[in-house]
This record gives C-alpha cells, structure tokens and sequence, in this order.
C-alpha cells in the first residue's frame, strides 16, 4: 500500500513525519546504514574542501550531522543548518552546542524552495538525502545556486540503485522489506519508513540528478556511487 502523499500535501506530510521520528531519527540512521552515513558525509566534506574563515550552509539539516563536519574545516568560519522541521533541529541541538555557543554554528528554519538567504551568501553547501522529500528539485538546487557565491562547491547525496542485478534485487529486499519492520522495530514508525523506500523510487536516477544540477547552474557535475550502490555522492561548482 503505498504511503506517499500527493504533491500539493507533501510538504505538510514530510513536515509531520519528520516530527514524529527526531527523537530515534540518528540512531535509525546508523542502524539502516550500518554506520556508512557518517563516513559518506566526511567524504562529502572532504570532497568540496571548505575554505578556511568561509560560510557553509546545510540545507535539509535535519539534525545537524553535517555542521561539525563543515565547522571542522571552516574552523574560524560559520556554518548554518537550515530546516522546516523544528524538531529535527531540536533532536540535533546538543551536537552542535559548543559551536553554537562560540558564534561557529546554528540552526535556521526554512524551506529548501526558498531559503532565507541573500544571494552569494556560502562558500560551501551540503545536502543529505533531503532532495526526495522536496516537490520541486530544480528549484531547491535552484535555490542553493543562488545563495552560493561564486567558486563555492556543492555536495548532495542521495539513495540511488545498485547497477547489477543482484545487488539490485538484495537492495529491494532490505530497502522494501526490512527497513519498515526496523523502522517498527527501533523507531516505533513503520509509515514513516515505508515512506523511505517508496520516495526512493520515484527519485531520479544520478544520471538525471547529474542533469538537474547543470540545469540549475551548477557546472563541472560529478557523481560517485557509494554503499555498493545504494547512494550517489553528486558535486558542482558555482564558477
């Protein structure tokens, strides 16, 4: 039975969801992954390199996994997370404190479709696994293009599919089947984590996303498959 909303409901759906499941939404994040998430978003990090002194901007922050990361090359820079869910942020609260407190990172309530930003505002800009929960991907990289000044990168990841067969069919049954019954099990919302994979589906592939982020602006795309193929690492720049 499928769980995803019509596109003139998403957002408020999303919005709801992610409320319900801030309290467990890190720990589920470890156990559906096996703990990949995080090095994948050092990867990320790594990959667009933040200069040091600039501005990074998370978009679909979430919790924040991404603003110690980005402060840590920043060092005397400041980073933001930017989110509409406010119980995300506040989950993510404790770890971003001593970064708060010293004026290096803080959380923003926004929309991806309109971020609260002036134009040419960060040197650097993440985004993990937010860009299936928007109505509008073009304009939320849209967006992002617009509040990054010229020379910044770019970093997004998002689900993908493996290419080979096998691991495409052990993908269906752990994405389809096991992670709703986790999600039950380990974050009391099996909606919510049927909602996952059945978003995932009607995702474009990274090709696609590849295509999207030049249309957008962004220039010299790349993308990496990662987790055997279950991701894609994509990088642009603002030139």
């Amino acid at each position: 039975m499928s769980v995803l909303p019509d596109v003139s409901e998403k957002a408020a759906y999303v919005e709801r969801m992610f409320a319900r499941i801030a309290p467990g939404y890190d720990r589920m994040n470890r156990i559906m992954t096996f703990g990949l998430d995080q090095g994948w978003r050092r990867l990320m990090v790594e990959r667009i390199a933040p200069p040091v002194g600039g501005d990074a901007l998370d978009v679909g922050t979430g919790t924040g996994d991404f603003l110690p990361e980005l402060s840590a090359w920043l060092r005397s820079g400041r980073v933001v997370g930017v989110d509409f869910t406010v119980a995300m942020m506040a989950a993510g609260s404790p770890k971003i404190d001593a970064l708060a407190a010293s004026g290096q990172a803080g959380f923003v309530g926004g929309d991806a479709l309109k971020l609260p930003f002036p134009d040419n505002s960060f040197d650097a800009i993440t985004t993990g696994f937010m860009l299936r929960n928007v109505t509008d991907i073009g304009q939320a990289l849209a967006e992002m293009y617009r509040v990054a000044r010229s020379g910044a990168m770019m970093a997004c990841i998002e689900v993908a599919r493996p290419r080979y067969a096998l691991l495409r069919l052990g993908h269906w049954v752990y994405f389809e089947g096991v992670v709703p019954w986790i999600g039950q099990l380990f974050g009391g919302d099996r909606r919510a984590y049927t909602y996952l994979p059945q978003s995932a589906r009607n995702f474009p592939p990274p090709d696609r996303l590849a295509e999207l982020m030049r249309a957008a602006g962004w220039q010299h795309v790349s993308y990496q498959l990662v987790g055997l193929g279950a991701a894609a690492i994509h990088i642009g720049a603002k030139v």
